[in-house]
């Protein structure tokens, strides 16, 4: 895993502890696992990784959306789940630009998220953004 993609994991993980459940690198053509628990990737066998991850790219279109019609600035979108909470932003402001997606153990919302979202913009800042891509259409770079 390039330095760039292991310091992103290194961010998500100080913040997710024990409860990370993955960690999803994504953009409009591409994705990549990039950490999945092995409790969890025995759940995603059975269930469509591409499909779920489509889903996730209609966030290009939910964050111009947003921010076309609020006085705000889309950041993150959170998503709850019986079992987790999904969390994801886009690093860019552009619709090529890479986004990521990590799941939580369910938490009944008591996860600081605009924290999270500090601390990967922070990451953001200080990396080549252009080295945070995916590298191959469905790769798995886990250990």
């Amino acid at each position: 895993m390039a330095d760039a993609k292991r310091k992103l994991v290194e961010c998500i993980e100080a913040f997710g502890e024990d409860a990370l459940r993955d960690i999803w690198l994504f953009n409009p053509t591409r994705y990549e696992a990039l950490y999945i628990r092995d409790d969890v990737e025995a759940n995603i066998e059975d269930i469509n990784v591409n499909n779920f991850v489509d889903n996730e790219r209609y966030g290009y279109i939910t964050r111009d959306t947003y921010n076309a019609l609020s006085h705000a600035t889309y950041q993150y979108s959170v998503h709850g789940f019986d079992e987790f909470e999904q969390f994801r932003t886009f690093f860019g402001e552009e619709t090529t630009d890479s986004g990521v997606f990590i799941s939580l153990d369910a938490h009944n919302g008591a996860y600081d998220f605009g924290d999270l979202y500090d601390k990967l913009m922070a990451y953001a800042a200080r990396v080549d953004l252009s080295s945070v891509t995916p590298e191959n259409v469905g790769q798995w770079s886990g250990d």
